[in-house]
């Protein structure tokens, strides 16, 4: 008997436990289609913004910082996009993982890294274990909007153009979760300054087939100054890396959320069909013990009668 009351316990639990983990699915389904919407829509502006600053780098000799940092300054800045709830599977502890294997490959080649994070599971994570975070923000990852992207950019881009001598930093990286398709999220590193130069040889290649020639065009022209022109476009550059980054992980972390939730539910029903086999099983074993003691009772009596 008491076999069957922490089974019916065990069964009432999990049923409760498995209408939880549908509603949870069911919320993140209906809120994926939007994320996923505004991460794609966000993109190609991102994306545009970049592609101007990288062939300014390329093509442009510059020492502005959005290009060169001081190699002598050590300290580097490290974000963390991390999430403020929990039940979306393996989602924060990747990004954790990440950020540990970043912070110790950097700390390997000399240099100090500074730690923001933003999520209220990675601040969490890390204050328990007293790690120094530089600063933290939290609220609506799932739903990050442009005022929180500015609020983080500004944080860095004060650290990035601080000197060094006034605890400055000479390189930011952000490591986040990019949205693939609604089965695969990868986390990934992406070092936002300076800025990284990609596809330089065939530019490179294409600069020393024309060396040749004495009179070349410059490729750029800048009003007022170039000095002014970067300024401008440095602030408008990082901000829109961040938001890009932060809507990206947020459809990231929906669409984790509901693979987790439907995995949870649909290993909630199992333990629940195991459960009841198990509770169908005891009482099936309770009644033929009862029968057994009945018919063993009615022949004790005959045989006594006789």
């Amino acid at each position: 008997m008491g076999s069957q009351l922490a089974l019916k316990s065990r069964i009432h639990s999990t049923e409760s436990l498995e209408k939880i983990f549908n509603a949870q699915e069911m919320i993140a389904s209906s809120h994926i289609a939007k994320a996923r919407d505004v991460a794609l829509n966000a993109k190609p502006y991102t994306d545009a913004i970049f592609d101007a600053v990288q062939a300014l780098v390329a093509h442009t000799h510059i020492t502005h910082p959005i290009a060169v940092k001081d190699e002598n300054n050590p300290r580097v800045a490290v974000l963390a996009l991390t999430s403020d709830r929990g039940m979306a599977g393996p989602y924060t502890s990747s990004i954790i993982r990440e950020t540990e294997s970043l912070l110790a490959r950097l700390e390997d080649a000399g240099k100090k890294p500074e730690l923001f994070v933003y999520g209220r599971r990675g601040s969490t994570y890390y204050k328990y274990r007293n790690r120094d975070v530089a600063a933290t923000w939290e609220g609506d990852t799932d739903q990050p909007g442009v005022e929180i992207a500015e609020t983080i950019s500004n944080a860095l881009m004060d650290a990035y153009m601080k000197p060094a001598d006034q605890g400055g930093v000479s390189e930011l990286y952000i490591v986040y979760t990019e949205f693939i398709n609604m089965v695969v999220q990868k986390v990934r590193v992406l070092r936002m300054l300076p800025v990284e130069i990609v596809g330089a040889p065939t530019a490179r290649a294409s600069e020393e087939e024309s060396s040749d020639s004495d009179d070349i065009s410059p490729l750029y022209a800048f009003e007022p100054s170039l000095d002014e022109v970067l300024d401008a476009i440095l602030p408008k550059y990082i901000q829109s890396r961040i938001h890009e980054c932060l809507l990206t992980a947020a459809a990231s972390e929906t669409a984790s959320r509901q693979n987790a939730m439907h995995t949870a539910t649909d290993n909630a029903r199992n333990l629940i069909d195991d459960l009841t086999r198990k509770l169908n099983a005891s009482r099936q074993a309770s009644i033929t013990q009862e029968l057994t003691e009945i018919i063993g009772s009615a022949d004790a009596l005959n045989t006594k009668e006789e």
